[in-house]
């Protein structure tokens, strides 16, 4: 497999799973391959995803919660559609908030557990309508909506879709040990580009939630091209008829991917829209 990231100028150009294939629908991850992490997005990146939502389905497949994400397709402009939310564990219709899938689970041990390990780190669950429950007040710009601030044990007295640990004093490489030591038994989880941790429940990510979307559409899981940048992309990229990876992305993520596209900055994404669309 040849990645775009040995050659900077231009994403590699590939036939796609067979000669002549072509996406019906696209799945794209928002941070790290819409956004960058100042929340900006390019011309040419709006540009690019307009064309291709006038063709075949734009489905948003980001960890963020429906009200962030509702947020990035109206700026999008997109089209009324399907988004996967909370990496994978809601699947919302665009821009009703129509419900088509949610998982939960009790998330009461690993809490114990996130205590025991790493008693000074933030936790926080998503609230179902337009904000998060938190233990403290995360970092500016790290969460949206509305933020209660409860006790642990008001965090999550009912099951949950997800649980959110951040500590902005550690790397993200204590956060891949945290994950060993806090043995997630029983859920999914995937470690953020910082000090940010999502715990889901057992067997949820983002390809969970597509595979309800493209049921939705009439749509198979090799009529799809994903793009995504971060460790809970991997399955979503895995999943796809062709996942591309940005060419930011952690070794792993790259691997799982079936090309490598430039990073944010010099419009990766743009760069493979632009080749079907």
């Amino acid at each position: 497999m040849t990645h775009a990231a040995d050659q900077p100028a231009e994403a590699t150009a590939i036939a796609g799973p067979d000669a002549g294939w072509r996406p019906k629908a696209v799945a794209l991850d928002i941070d790290g391959t819409l956004m960058d992490f100042n929340e900006q997005m390019t011309d040419s990146l709006r540009d690019a995803v307009a064309r291709a939502a006038r063709e075949v389905p734009i489905i948003l497949a980001t960890g963020r919660s429906w009200h962030m994400t509702e947020t990035v397709a109206r700026e999008l402009g997109l089209p009324a559609g399907i988004v996967v939310c909370s990496n994978g564990a809601r699947t919302l219709r665009y821009p009703s908030g129509e419900v088509l899938d949610e998982r939960t689970f009790d998330a009461t041990r690993v809490i114990a557990s996130v205590r025991q390990h790493a008693p000074t780190a933030l936790m926080a669950v998503e609230e179902a309508t337009a904000g998060y429950r938190v233990t403290g007040h995360f970092p500016s710009g790290d969460l949206g909506g509305e933020i209660r601030v409860v006790t642990d044990e008001e965090l999550a007295p009912e099951p949950v879709t997800r649980l959110i640990i951040r500590d902005p004093e550690r790397s993200e490489a204590d956060f891949v040990e945290l994950a060993e030591r806090l043995g997630l038994h029983g859920v999914s989880y995937a470690v953020g580009w910082t000090a940010w941790l999502d715990i889901a429940p057992e067997g949820v990510d983002k390809s969970v939630g597509l595979k309800v979307a493209l049921d939705e559409l009439g749509l198979q899981a090799a009529d799809l091209l994903a793009m995504g940048d971060g460790r809970n992309d991997i399955e979503m990229l895995r999943f796809a008829g062709l996942g591309v990876a940005m060419g930011s992305a952690p070794d792993e993520v790259k691997q799982a991917a079936g090309e490598v596209t430039k990073s944010i900055q010099d419009d990766g994404a743009v760069a493979i829209l632009n080749r079907y669309f």
